[in-house]
This record gives structure tokens, C-alpha cells and sequence, in this order.
């Protein structure tokens, strides 16, 4: 069965993240388990009130198949955060990250140094730095100007590109019995004029 850890917090733009857990969660049959910095009711952008199932410090050595992290504006960068981002990058295990505060956890963890990525962030602005912290934690060198990018174990998405990110992730795990399955379900799930002649 496996499972997915799904990183939350205050503020979380929780779109980018229900599809995918939805694939994960309902078709695949993966336990998702949501996981926050402390046991509260966590309030996302769109007002949808979420219970974290366990602590990040709770989770740390527990056997998953990988973790999932949504954007928002949202700073706070605990070290347990970054050893599970660590530890699971260490065992080869998927690392996706989407839009701006997911992708920037990662760069906070140092796993982007030796992958390509994207993310929003193209520039570490005065906001960034108030909200993120001083220092522009992102490895310019290995950005790519994509919607989502796929490079080893790890998944990087612009947030608009949420279906993209998903659709990665269920490549990952094997979920497509081939690339023409993979592009049908694509086609299907975004619309194609191609469907209507």
C-alpha cells in the first residue's frame, strides 16, 4: 500500500495538493498521512479548516514512500523539516514540491543543489526575504523554466501546473501502464479540442 507524507501549514494554497492526494489517496491506495510542526487545526488559503494526522518530529524514521509539500507564503523552516526532507532524499524516496513555499523547503534543505527544478520564485524579493528569511536559498544555476520538472526522485511544479505535478507524481509510482496511458489520461483530465471533432 505505502505511504505519502502531505506537509501542511497555515496559509497552505491547498489546491495544488488535494488532486494528488485524491490519485494517491483513491485510485492507488496509498495512506496519506498530512503532517504539521504541531497538533492544531490548520486554516489554508481557501478557508478549509485540516487536522494534521502526526508531527513532522513524530515521523522522522517512519518507512513512507515519499512526501508531498504545497506553496504558499509561509516561512517557518523547523530543522526537523529539513532532516525528514533529508532522510527521505537520502533513501531515494519522491520529494514533490509546488509553487512557491514548497519549493523553497527544498531549497532550505539543500536537495535542489545537485537537481534541476522550478518554482515561481524567480526572484528573491524584499517579500521573499521578509517571509523566508534573509538569504536566497535557491541554486540559480539549476533552474529550468518549466511548468513541472522531474529530475531523479524529485518533483518540482509552478503552481499553476498542479495537474502537470500530479500526473508526474503518478508517472513516479508507476500508476500508467505506458506513456500513451500517461498522455491519455492528461488529455482527458485538461480537456482537448482533439475530443471534440
Amino acid at each position: 500500500m505505502g505511504k505519502i507524507l502531505v506537509f501542511i501549514f497555515d496559509g497552505m494554497t491547498d489546491y495544488e495538493i488535494t488532486f494528488i492526494s485524491h490519485l494517491l489517496g483513491a485510485d492507488a491506495g496509498k495512506e496519506i498521512i498530512t503532517i504539521a510542526y504541531e497538533n492544531k487545526i490548520i486554516k489554508s488559503h481557501s478557508g478549509i479548516l485540516y487536522k494534521p494526522s502526526k508531527l513532522v518530529n513524530e515521523i522522522l524514521n517512519e518507512d513512507v514512500d515519499g512526501l508531498i509539500i504545497t506553496g504558499g507564503w509561509y516561512g517557518e523552516t523547523r530543522p526537523e523539516l529539513i532532516e525528514l526532507i533529508n532522510n527521505l532524499n537520502s533513501k531515494g524516496k519522491l520529494i514533490g514540491a509546488i509553487c512557491g513555499a514548497g519549493t523553497v523547503f527544498l531549497a532550505k534543505a539543500g536537495v535542489l543543489n545537485d537537481v534541476k527544478y522550478t518554482s515561481p520564485v524567480v526572484e528573491w524579493t524584499q517579500k521573499h526575504i521578509e517571509v523566508f528569511g534573509e538569504k536566497d536559498p535557491f541554486p540559480r544555476e539549476n533552474f529550468v523554466s518549466e511548468r513541472v520538472v522531474r529530475d531523479r526522485n524529485i518533483i518540482t511544479a509552478q503552481g499553476i501546473a498542479f495537474v502537470d505535478f500530479s500526473i508526474e507524481i503518478c508517472d513516479w509510482f508507476n500508476l500508467f501502464e505506458s506513456q500513451k496511458e500517461k498522455n491519455e489520461f492528461s488529455k482527458n483530465i485538461k480537456g482537448s479540442t482533439e475530443l471534440l471533432i
